[in-house]
């Protein structure tokens, strides 16, 4: 179980292998031993027939790659989930930060919050975690920079929360095309 750090801040662009490494994780944490379980936190909410498809196909597909995993939706109250799900012999996932992000500061069903406290209380629970926690996000701010002003903020956001995640773990990896490299690792 070397693999498997207090914390692990995972980061990387679009179909990077963000997800399969959490899971990865998740299932050598539960073949670890008998008493071992997983959870996962989906942030991700189902606004249009595309995104409910795009739901369905990602909890197949890991129900087929990590069976018995646990999953438990919690789009906006991720510190609470985090801390209520959080146990010694439970390795919570946490998929996805952006999402989250997003939907504090883009809501569909209502207004923004500033995600200044969010992002503190996140880190304070990752901190106080009592078993191991596994969180995957989306590093966009490698490209071009974006022409709208919302969509700046939004990069500047993420950027911000990755950072103050990062801070918070133990571990950091970067994955690109499947690939992890650690960035942080046991400091």
């Amino acid at each position: 179980m070397a693999d498997i750090a207090r914390s692990e801040c995972i980061l990387g662009g679009q179909k990077s292998g963000k997800s399969r490494r959490a899971e990865r994780l998740a299932l050598q944490w539960m073949d670890a031993a008998p008493a071992h379980r997983a959870v996962l936190i989906a942030t991700g909410q189902a606004w249009d027939d595309e995104m409910r498809e795009r739901i369905a196909r990602h909890q197949r597909d890991r129900a087929g790659r990590v069976p018995g995993m646990a999953t438990v939706e919690e789009p906006r109250a991720l510190a609470e989930a985090l801390q209520q799900h959080s146990a010694p012999q439970t390795l919570v996932v946490v998929d996805c930060l952006t999402l989250w992000l997003t939907n504090l500061l883009m809501p569909a069903d209502g207004p923004a919050v500033d995600a200044t406290a969010p992002i503190q209380d996140l880190c304070r629970a990752i901190e106080q975690a009592t078993g191991p926690v596994v969180l995957v996000g989306n590093e966009i701010g490698l490209g071009v920079i974006p022409m709208g002003r919302e969509t700046r903020d939004f990069v500047d956001a993420l950027g911000a929360l990755n950072q103050a995640v990062a801070a918070a773990c133990e571990r950091v990896t970067l994955m690109v095309a499947g690939l992890p490299l650690h960035l942080k690792d046991r400091e």
